[in-house]
């Protein structure tokens, strides 16, 4: 079955909580294609619509504006070309992250902390997901639910929490 409606009717079912973006992402044959918009669910419906997006395996997430505004750019998903995330919570130290990941050649899209996670992630991969997150999570402070997946690994979605609700 194709993830993006899986998705969608998924985020619908969370509309009553609120939000100020959506987005979803799905892996297209080792591609990592993420559409996302500002505002109501019906906005990312409709820049769907004659861009479906192809992939059995994906995730998508609706977001309250925690760092960064909420536009286009600050929605999730969030990362590069070999890892995306979706993230609720608040990874405090993601100002440090960002100084170590720019001296590594790393440049951010957004104002958010999810990207930093993302790209901490991705500085950390060296072809094992399960070691990229462990040894990432060990940098990362906060509390956080982090969904994510890799363009290398197209079946698979990792999740994890630390003090908060995944």
């Amino acid at each position: 079955k194709q993830a993006q409606q899986v998705i969608l009717d998924g985020l619908s079912k969370l509309e009553y909580r609120g939000y100020d973006s959506a987005g979803i992402l799905t892996n297209e044959n080792g591609k990592l294609v993420t559409i996302k918009r500002s505002g109501r669910l019906d906005n990312l419906r409709r820049e769907l619509e004659g861009n479906e997006l192809v992939g059995t395996c994906g995730m998508g997430h609706t977001r309250w504006a925690t760092h960064g505004p909420p536009t286009d750019r600050n929605a999730h998903p969030h990362g590069t070309d070999r890892v995306k995330i979706i993230h609720n919570g608040i990874i405090e130290n993601y100002l440090s992250l960002a100084s170590e990941l720019r001296e590594k050649g790393f440049s951010f899209s957004s104002d958010t902390d999810t990207e930093i996670a993302a790209c901490y992630v991705d500085s950390c991969y060296t072809g094992d997901p399960i070691a990229a997150i462990v040894k990432a999570l060990d940098g990362i402070e906060g509390s956080y639910a982090l969904s994510i997946m890799f363009a290398d690994f197209p079946n698979t979605l990792y999740a994890v929490r630390k003090d908060g609700p995944l």
